[in-house]
């Protein structure tokens, strides 16, 4: 078998497991959402975990049960490159202090409420910022999916968002794996092998840590 015929039978194989889990998570959903008008999901991980990949499946198989469901990801509140260099935090872009929480907060809270249309930020990885208004999240929309590195953190401010979501979930996966994954995402954005490695080593891997060891109880790990 030739390398590409390798990499294609891998995305294959990695295609097929996310809709296995998805399918398996979704009908888990389901049976705790219940009757509620709105169902509040959070998916957590740390960078690279397919938390993306798992929620647009997700939406998928909701509706293919005439469920509605919306994916509001966190990335959206990253501060802006400009905020960022102004207090010396660019080279750390990702990282829990790079984000701003308390919108976030006041975001989710908003959603829970259910008001008739809300407007949420985008993060846009190819030009590395947030698109304010990029999507819309309305009360037909039983079914939330927040998914973002930092939801389940025990520290302040991140805990206070635990109360606003009625299931969490945790995709597990090794950091070797994480690490790979990072370095083709990187790469893919036109960047350097070198650079991938420094970027890895002097943010990402500080940032799975993290995750990995400041998350707290989810209702559900699954391998990512």
């Amino acid at each position: 078998m030739s390398g590409e015929e390798m990499l294609q039978a891998g995305s294959v194989a990695a295609e097929a497991a996310v809709a296995a889990l998805a399918t398996e998570l979704a009908e888990r959903l389901l049976q705790a959402a219940g009757e509620r008008e709105r169902f509040m999901v959070a998916i957590a991980g740390a960078p690279g975990a397919g938390k993306s990949t798992i929620s647009a499946a997700l939406v998928k198989r909701f509706a293919a049960r005439g469920e509605r469901a919306i994916v509001v990801p966190m990335d959206g509140f990253h501060f802006d490159d400009v905020v960022l260099n102004q207090r010396g935090h660019r080279s750390r872009k990702g990282a829990a202090f790079t984000f701003d929480c308390a919108g976030f907060e006041v975001l989710l809270k908003r959603i829970r409420h259910r008001e008739s249309e809300i407007a949420i930020p985008v993060f846009d990885r190819d030009h590395e910022f947030s698109r304010a208004g990029a999507a819309i999240v309305d009360a037909e929309a039983r079914i939330v999916l927040v998914e973002g590195n930092y939801l389940l953190l025990r520290e302040q401010p991140w805990c206070r968002l635990h109360e606003l979501f009625d299931y969490r979930v945790f995709l597990e996966v090794p950091t070797e794996e994480l690490k790979q994954r990072l370095r083709q995402r990187i790469q893919s954005h036109g960047h350097s092998s070198e650079f991938a490695e420094q970027w890895l080593a002097g943010n990402d891997l500080l940032n799975i840590e993290h995750v990995q060891s400041g998350s707290g109880v989810a209702d559900l790990r699954v391998p990512g």
